[in-house]
């Protein structure tokens, strides 16, 4: 696939994602919460790393227009669109955008409940609670924020939480034997729940933590377990690929039906693995393998097909292979971002 045809369907979904959505949940971008704030992070990422500037100012415009909902509900699945704060203050030079940042990030250094492990509780905007449940998601919901606003103020205790949060969870999730990760942590039963290894569980991790390596080594010391977890996780993911380059939603169950989102965003993190010198450029060919099996999934007028709909921690492994297939704007996000890094690789 030539890097003009990227650009081509990479503008087709973004163009689909911007259209008039509302009232479907997975699509409507005017909210603030995590499923638009993954679709708006790769928004700002397709503005500022392919220097698209009326991208960018799509994003500006979606923050202002958006904002209000902003403190409705702290909570970390709803701290997603905060991720966007940096590039945007960088692009402006606004000081509401680094000002909101330290709000947010002293409430979740300070505030945010925290399990008595003390990694981040998944709490979430819906009317429910994951009491002392620890989720793969907060990494990239939350943590990823936490390490861009560190980057950008060089703030050593945002760093050093955001640094902590990613071992805790590392720590808490990774499986022993198989190096995956496992979707969630209760940290009161002393279990993983159903103990699923959920496709995009992983990506979430992998697809994060690079990027939250490179916006903290110059800040703090990143311990060298961090680099053999998240090779091992790597390793792992390649043995359990489909021939395709897919992955299955559940990545050990070759019986379950492959998932578009976490596929691209497992692809994503290792080409932000490799561009960060955490992994060798052996694992770009994977990413590769990948790409060419999402293309095909993307649709004449930018939807991406094959995305399971929002996903709790289930009671058991065979729930993650009734989950719906529904367009999405984390759909939409990861490919998008698979699409970016590709280009930029």
């Amino acid at each position: 696939m030539k890097n003009d045809e990227l650009y081509h369907m990479l503008s087709q979904v973004y163009s689909y994602m911007i259209q008039d959505h509302r009232g479907d949940w997975g699509m409507d971008i005017h909210q603030w919460d995590w499923v638009p704030g993954v679709g708006i992070i790769a928004i700002a990422d397709y503005g500022s790393k392919l220097k698209q500037e009326s991208v960018i100012r799509y994003a500006l415009d979606w923050v202002e227009m958006n904002k209000d909902k902003a403190d409705v509900k702290k909570t970390i699945n709803s701290m997603a669109p905060f991720a966007v704060f940096p590039a945007l203050y960088r692009a402006t030079q606004q000081n509401w955008f680094l000002e909101k940042s330290r709000e947010i990030v002293k409430w979740m250094i300070e505030e945010a409940p925290r399990t008595r492990e003390g990694a981040f509780e998944h709490t979430v905007t819906e009317n429910v609670e994951f009491q002392e449940q620890v989720w793969a998601d907060t990494i990239y919901m939350a943590v990823l924020f936490l390490a861009r606003y560190a980057g950008l103020t060089q703030d050593r205790k945002a760093a050093e939480e955001a640094l902590q949060q990613t071992m805790l969870h590392l720590r808490l999730l990774q499986n022993p034997d198989t190096g995956m990760l496992y979707h969630g942590w209760n940290c009161e039963a002393g279990n993983h729940m159903s103990a699923t290894q959920w496709n995009r569980a992983n990506a979430w991790i992998m697809i994060a933590v690079p990027e939250i390596v490179m916006e903290i080594r110059s800040i703090i010391e990143i311990p060298d377990e961090l680099y053999t977890r998240y090779s091992k996780l790597a390793i792992a993911l390649c043995e359990c690929q489909a021939e395709d380059g897919l992955w299955h939603t559940v990545l050990d169950r070759q019986d379950f039906y492959k998932e578009t989102s976490g596929s691209a965003g497992i692809a994503c993190g290792l080409i932000k693995a490799v561009k960060a010198g955490m992994l060798d450029a052996s694992y770009l060919v994977v990413s590769r393998l990948t790409l060419e099996s999402v293309l095909p999934l993307i649709t004449s007028k930018g939807e991406v097909s094959g995305v399971s709909g929002g996903t709790a921690v289930k009671p058991a492994i065979e729930d993650y292979n009734r989950v719906r297939i529904c367009p999405t704007l984390y759909g939409q996000g990861l490919t998008m971002q698979l699409l970016i890094e590709s280009l930029i690789e």
